[in-house]
């Protein structure tokens, strides 16, 4: 990298960061380490990773909060902006925010704040983070297609950078106040053209044919969606998760329309090959993305695949880590890989993602009213999900954390079937407005089981 250029008054310090000739990208041996390191596939789309280790090696400022600024130009579009750091375990001390020219117009937004996401995370133990390697983040933001950025991060005070970014452990101020993470970056991600070519092409590989073939029989094989199907039909889904006779006495809702993995145009490669199941799905938990409202529904796709791009290859995630997500008007997405269906193992609920499932609503809730289809969604999609397991979405479940900020390791909650994300660990999501809606979500999913 090539030095800062920094200037100073007072509390704040501004840098320029100024960038080798051509675009920092992620490539896989970067990417992931170990056996199963992520692969680029032929689908497009591309993540610029850009180190910031420069942003430690002034101290910050005695008193106040400090102010760094970067800024870069890019030779590649962007459309996803978040920032990564070597630990997980390591907080970010201080906001984060970023604001981007738009490609074409050149314009630049207003700064935006890139939430805090350490509680989306793998559970401890889950062998998830290819291998131990799991990064801290940002959640991620969608700028739509941009070609600069600039992040402003504001520290805590008295938090005392090391020469390299980190920090000199002994320093009283770093034990009472925090750190800056090791390994900095900021990802720019650009999520690729969005054509119903690509988004619609047969499965060719290994991993694109597990991967449709996960939801069969709901659909055939290298199908981009999965019909709605009413509460009679929707009986013969407990086959796909050896449930009971489907001509037994069951609680299920209708099931939705889904739009799949290939109908959103995921990059089978970029994932870890192998599915991850738990026992069964007692709870869901809601959250919403936290990637901003700035999106339309044509875009949301688009938004998906940038979301998966960043949870694999910036955080080193086996895949995406929501089980499903629902855009503004109400069409819900296969998330994570390995059958709608079944009880995938997720990484949306940091020490509850056991026996649950993660369903996150695309936006940012705590401010802004969810939209109503995508409110009624959420609905329909838990009264089937948690039907095909015999969930009652007026109940509560005994779950044991696995560890988290919220309850220690070994802690018994009895948490709502159906549940925010802040429920389990110590955080804002699902936004306040979305957290409000969820009575109304339990009630109208137990009168679509039919209880």
């Amino acid at each position: 990298m090539r030095p800062f250029l920094a200037t100073c008054l007072g509390a704040a310090c501004t840098a320029a960061l100024a960038l080798p000739p051509g675009p920092a990208l992620v490539r896989p041996a970067e990417a992931a380490a170990g056996s199963g390191a992520a692969r680029t596939g032929d689908l497009p789309g591309a993540t610029q990773s850009l180190p910031l280790d420069g942003l430690g090696r002034r101290a910050a400022a005695p008193h106040g909060p400090t102010v760094r600024e970067v800024s870069s130009g890019t030779r590649r579009p962007f459309s996803l902006v978040g920032v990564v750091w070597d630990d997980a375990a390591t907080p970010l001390p201080g906001r984060a925010e970023v604001r981007t020219r738009a490609r074409g117009s050149g314009r630049w937004s207003g700064w935006q704040n890139l939430a805090t996401a350490g509680e989306d995370a793998p559970d401890p133990g889950a062998g998830e983070g290819r291998g131990g390697t799991a990064r801290g983040s940002t959640a991620p933001l969608w700028v739509g297609a941009s070609d600069a950025v600039q992040l402003r991060l504001t520290l805590t005070p008295g938090t005392t950078p090391g020469p390299t970014g980190g920090v000199d452990a002994a320093s009283p101020a770093t034990r009472a106040v925090g750190v800056l993470p090791h390994g900095l970056r900021l990802e720019l991600v650009d999520p690729g053209p969005d054509t119903p070519a690509l988004r619609g092409a047969p499965p060719t590989g290994p991993e694109a044919v597990a991967s449709s073939a996960a939801n069969a029989p709901l659909a055939p094989l290298g199908a981009t969606e999965i019909p709605a199907a009413d509460e009679i039909a929707a009986r013969a889904d407990l086959a796909a998760v050896g449930g009971t006779d489907p001509a037994g006495p069951a609680h299920i809702g209708a099931r939705p329309r889904i739009v799949t993995r290939a109908g959103w145009g995921a990059d089978e490669m970029l994932r870890e090959a192998r599915f991850a199941y738990t026992r069964t799905v007692r709870a869901a938990f809601v959250h919403h993305s936290g990637t901003g409202n700035n999106y339309t529904c044509a875009e949301a796709p688009s938004v998906i695949r940038a979301m998966y791009r960043f949870h694999v290859l910036s955080s080193h995630w086996r895949d995406i880590g929501y089980n499903f997500l629902i855009d503004r008007c109400g069409t819900v997405y296969e998330g994570r890989a390995g059958g709608v269906a079944k009880p995938v193992l997720g990484a949306h609920t940091l020490g509850f993602n056991n026996d649950s499932t993660g369903i996150a609503l695309l936006g940012t809730f705590e401010e802004t009213a969810p939209p109503r289809a995508a409110v009624t969604a959420l609905a329909r999609l838990t009264a089937w999900k948690l039907g095909l397991h015999g969930a009652d979405p007026l109940g509560r479940a005994s779950m044991t954390s696995t560890g988290g900020d919220r309850y220690p390791k070994g802690t018994v909650v009895r948490q709502r079937v159906i549940s925010g994300h802040r429920d389990g660990v110590k955080t804002e999501c699902p936004g306040a407005l979305l957290y409000a809606d969820l009575p109304a979500v339990r009630q109208t999913a137990a009168r679509l089981q039919g209880r």
